[in-house]
């Protein structure tokens, strides 16, 4: 997950600030999960990140951060939104590929080049993915408590409209690329069921059985 391009800092803060707003309590083996890196590496990165005043580990081993941990954080996610949008709508790099790219690039934007990208795109409040771009508008920060993993909203059927891609998902590009050729991207609206355990998505009269692992982390905004 790091290269000389990827401070460690801001990353481990952007992950922290992640799992909350996906409402996953975030402790030092979430970290291990989305890093891919060994326990005693997250353990002793974290350690440092306390002593330097940006989290607070606490009793019950949830990460808490601190306010200029948590400003630091929104920052770098704020970069790294815009960075995909930049990717994919001036670029033109493919949807499944932009993640990993604004990975890199989150880091090594400057406040003002974020000013001129937002001005660019023209004050954009979400991602290509469907996540509020955090600190621009603040009516538009919340992500909708009514939204489901499609997953779960696959259970009651019906149809629900696409929303978002958690973070966790997409950096899977061969998940990601078939999301994208299903035509299962935010705003498509798809019929979902369950048949014989798989969760199957209509789209324009086709459908297609879902990975468990895009089920999970794809959500939706049923129809009422």
């Amino acid at each position: 997950m790091t290269t000389p391009l990827i401070d460690a800092t801001e990353m481990y803060l952007r992950t922290v600030w992640e799992l909350e707003e996906e409402g996953i309590t975030p402790i030092r083996a979430r970290l291990v999960d989305r890093l891919g890196l060994s326990a005693p590496a997250v353990s002793e990165t974290v350690a440092r990140l306390e002593h330097e005043g940006l989290v607070h580990v606490a009793d019950n081993r949830t990460l808490e951060l601190s306010d200029y941990g948590r400003e630091l954080a929104i920052g770098v996610m704020r970069k790294h939104r815009l960075a995909e949008l930049l990717l994919t709508e001036v670029i033109g790099l493919e949807w499944e590929e932009v993640h990993n790219e604004a990975c890199r690039w989150e880091h090594v934007i400057s406040d003002a080049v974020e000013q001129r990208l937002v001005d660019l795109l023209g004050s954009p409040t979400a991602c290509p993915h469907g996540n509020p771009i955090p600190g621009l508008s603040p009516a538009e920060d919340q992500i909708d408590p009514n939204l489901l993993p499609m997953m779960q909203a696959a259970k009651s059927g019906g149809r629900a409209r696409v929303t978002r891609i958690s973070e966790k998902l997409q950096g899977d590009v061969g998940v990601m690329r078939f999301l994208r050729e299903h035509g299962l991207r935010p705003g498509v609206t798809a019929g979902l069921r369950v048949d014989g355990g798989m969760v199957l998505a209509e789209v324009d009269g086709r459908a297609v059985a879902v990975p468990d692992e895009a089920a999970e982390h794809v959500y939706v905004l049923p129809s009422v």
